[in-house]
């Protein structure tokens, strides 16, 4: 995984009940979201479906404690 400490969240609009795939890499060209970029490096993307639609801040460094949502972890170092 490269290294993005400079990169902030990507504000992005979800649908309730919808599985969405976010990218655990760093490697997708569609961040935050996976592309089928892992394969071969042994890190799989994070199946999830938000419980409500609307607006979400999704983390984009791979370094927030509460993937996939920001929580300002590339903010520190």
């Amino acid at each position: 995984m490269s290294e993005q400490t400079s990169v902030g969240p990507v504000e992005v609009e979800l649908e309730a009940g919808k599985t969405y795939y976010w990218c655990r890499c760093g490697r997708s060209a569609s961040q935050p979201f996976c592309d089928g970029s892992h394969k071969g490096t042994g890190i799989e993307p994070l199946a999830f479906s938000p419980d409500e639609s609307g607006r979400a801040w999704l983390c984009v460094c791979k370094r927030t404690a509460s993937p996939p949502y920001c929580d300002g972890s590339h903010k520190s170092g």
